[in-house]
C-alpha cells in the first residue's frame, strides 16, 4: 500500500501544482460561507505551504477562536495554537509557520489540507498520518467536522486507503461545497 500511496502522492502533487497556477477563484468565499454556520465553535485551519489552496481569508473572517496546527512529535496527533491576523509567527516542523505563542485550541471544526480526495470523502495527505490521528482522537471526545479544502482538479476516482484513514465530512473547492454521507 505504501508504494501505491507514494505514486498517488507524486501524481497528486503535479496535479495540484497545475491547479494552483490557475488560481483559487471563489474557494475562500465558499469556505467562509460554510464556516459561518459554525460561528463560535473552535476552528482549526492551516498556514498554506507551497501549492496548497489558501484558507487564510476564511480563517481571518471566522467569528470564533481559530487555531493552526503544531507538530509536537513524529507519529502523534496535532495540537492547535490560537492564531489571528497579525500574530507573531515562527517556522515549525516541515517549514509551516506556527504562532510564536498563544493558548491551545481544541477544534470542533477542522479545515484539512490534502493532495487528493475522492467521492467517498477520503483524502490523500502527505503520509505522516497527523490529521488521521488528530481526527480519530477528536472524534472520540466530541463531534468534529472535517472539511477538506482543495482545488476541484484534486479529485481522483479513488484514494488508496488504510484502516486508520479518516473520512472528511465535506470538501470545499473553487467550484462547490460537497458533503459526504
Amino acid at each position: 500500500m505504501n508504494d501505491v500511496k507514494a505514486l498517488a502522492r507524486k501524481m497528486a502533487f503535479a496535479t495540484r501544482k497545475v491547479a494552483f497556477g490557475a488560481g483559487q477563484g471563489q474557494a475562500a468565499e465558499l469556505l467562509a460561507d460554510l464556516l459561518g454556520g459554525h460561528r463560535g465553535k473552535a476552528l482549526a485551519g492551516y498556514m498554506p505551504m507551497r501549492t496548497e489552496i489558501d484558507p487564510m481569508p476564511a480563517m481571518a473572517a471566522y467569528q470564533g477562536p481559530v487555531g493552526v496546527p503544531v507538530i509536537l512529535a513524529p507519529a502523534s496527533p496535532l495540537r492547535f495554537r490560537e492564531w489571528g491576523p497579525g500574530a507573531a509567527m515562527t517556522p515549525g516542523e516541515f517549514g509551516a509557520l506556527i504562532p510564536a505563542e498563544g493558548a491551545w485550541v481544541e477544534p470542533e471544526v477542522l479545515i484539512v489540507p490534502l493532495l487528493a480526495f475522492d467521492a467517498r470523502g477520503y483524502r490523500l495527505g502527505y503520509g505522516g498520518g497527523f490529521y488521521d490521528r488528530t481526527l480519530q482522537g477528536l472524534r472520540a471526545r466530541h463531534p468534529t467536522l472535517a472539511v477538506g479544502f482543495a482545488f476541484a482538479a484534486q479529485e481522483v476516482d479513488e484514494v488508496p486507503i488504510d484502516d486508520f484513514d479518516q473520512r472528511l465530512d465535506a470538501v470545499v473547492t473553487e467550484r462547490e461545497v460537497r458533503w459526504f454521507a
